[in-house]
């Protein structure tokens, strides 16, 4: 069965998702095929429609769910942007919208959020242009923000992330601050747990 073609194709798929290799994929497959078969049939039938109901949300880059009858490309906007309680004056920057959701788990966050989608990364060819800054400018005038929390990991691609904010937003005149170093350098806010993230958002210091 290890040799069957339909088992290596799922496996070579399963294999370039994230944290998962080779013999990991091959587990995922091996379980699917001997689990309730509804099982396999629902997770085929959800990522086949992924990409069809769920794309960036137009002001910020987060998650963003299509509404039933929308046309094909058309904008949407997640519900946190949507949230009327949430103040739009307080706009956390994160790179991924991994760290966005590992900010929201904490419940800490009563602002709302900006994803850059990537991290400043001249070793990876990734330069200011490649940044959506005039993004990012324009949705602070347009929120009339008054502080922009910068969370970018506390890697060198992160730091360097923030200070490129710091020098491209300082002619708003905004507060700038930084999530305080409750993460530890170098590792992704996707892992940090709830109450390291809190604490990191309690103590942002100015940037």
């Amino acid at each position: 069965m290890q040799h069957s073609p339909k088992i290596r194709r799922l496996v070579s798929l399963l294999s370039r998702l994230p944290g998962v290799g080779e013999k990991t994929a091959q587990r995922y497959v091996l379980h699917l095929l001997t689990a309730d078969a509804q099982v396999a049939k629902d997770l085929g039938a959800e990522l086949g429609t992924l990409h069809d109901e769920l794309r960036p949300c137009e002001r910020c880059g987060n998650i963003a769910e299509v509404p039933v009858g929308a046309a094909a490309g058309a904008n949407v906007v997640c519900d946190i942007c949507r949230d009327e309680k949430r103040d739009r004056r307080l706009l956390c920057v994160v790179g991924r919208v991994h760290d966005l959701m590992a900010i929201e788990r904490t419940g800490a966050m009563r602002g709302r959020y900006f994803v850059l989608g990537r991290l400043l990364s001249p070793l990876e060819g990734i330069g200011p242009e490649q940044l959506p800054v005039p993004r990012l400018v324009a949705r602070i005038k347009e929120d009339l923000v008054t502080e922009v929390i910068v969370a970018t990991p506390p890697s060198v691609d992160g730091e360097a992330t923030a200070l490129l904010l710091k020098r491209e937003l300082a002619p708003l005149g905004v507060s700038m601050t930084r999530i305080a170093s409750g993460v530890p350098h170098g590792g992704d806010l996707e892992y940090a747990d709830p109450i390291t993230m809190s604490r990191a958002l309690a103590g942002r210091q100015s940037l």
